[in-house]
């Protein structure tokens, strides 16, 4: 048997399959753009209010400074002996994950104003390795916290008990959520950080796609 031509047939079949996995590659490709260009839109929460706090730079920070912008938020104090710091390493892992391109900002509340002054926060933030060009931690007074906390965001926090403190750092029960905010200062989403049933791979891939949708929206 002459082997010039079954190596050209051998090339052809090699070529041909090559092609063929190329279009699958490209529908497959294309399938995944319309599904996500075409996903229904996340449901209005309530508006975001206006408010006026602090961040870790000591500069006022008001709804003016994110209308326009989406942003992701969660509330912890640096004293926490609990999820809090945890919740800041999933933060941080958003914060790494957002395209350089992305506008979106990230915003952590203090439940603990007394203590976590604009100092603190700051050596947290750098603890942290926080991007503060993207990544702000807000503080002021607590009906000030209040208000955008638990008022707007479902950001809810409540002081512990002195008799019911398992520590001298166990001061509140607070929120172990993440919550999203679209351009126009509407609450979008909310979003699980732990506990049982929920895998934090799956809600952080939740998380960046509604953030990426909410950036398409005017």
């Amino acid at each position: 048997m002459n082997p010039q031509p079954r190596k050209i047939s051998l090339t052809l079949s090699f070529g041909l399959l090559l092609v063929l996995l190329t279009l699958l590659l490209a529908y497959l490709l294309t399938a995944v753009q319309t599904r996500v260009k075409h996903a229904p839109p996340l449901p209005v929460i309530g508006p975001v209010n206006d408010f006026a706090l602090t961040n870790q730079a000591g500069v006022g920070v008001s709804l003016a400074d994110l209308r326009g912008q989406v942003w992701i938020a969660d509330i912890i104090f640096t004293r926490c002996p609990g999820p809090c710091l945890k919740m800041t390493r999933q933060l941080k892992e958003l914060q790494d994950a957002l395209p350089a391109a992305s506008r979106a900002r990230l915003v952590t509340l203090t439940t603990d104003p007394e203590f976590d002054t604009p100092p603190i926060l700051a050596k947290y933030a750098e603890r942290c390795n926080a991007d503060t060009n993207r990544w702000m931690f807000l503080t002021g007074t607590k009906k000030e916290i209040g208000a955008l906390g638990s008022g707007s965001l479902k950001l809810t926090a409540e002081e512990v008990k002195p008799d019911e403190r398992k520590s001298a750092d166990d001061l509140f029960i607070h929120s172990t959520i993440f919550v999203i905010v679209d351009k126009q200062a509407r609450l979008r989403g909310v979003f699980q950080t732990g506990g049982e049933g929920v895998d934090w791979s799956v809600e952080k891939a939740k998380i960046l796609a509604a953030g990426r949708q909410l950036e398409r929206e005017p």
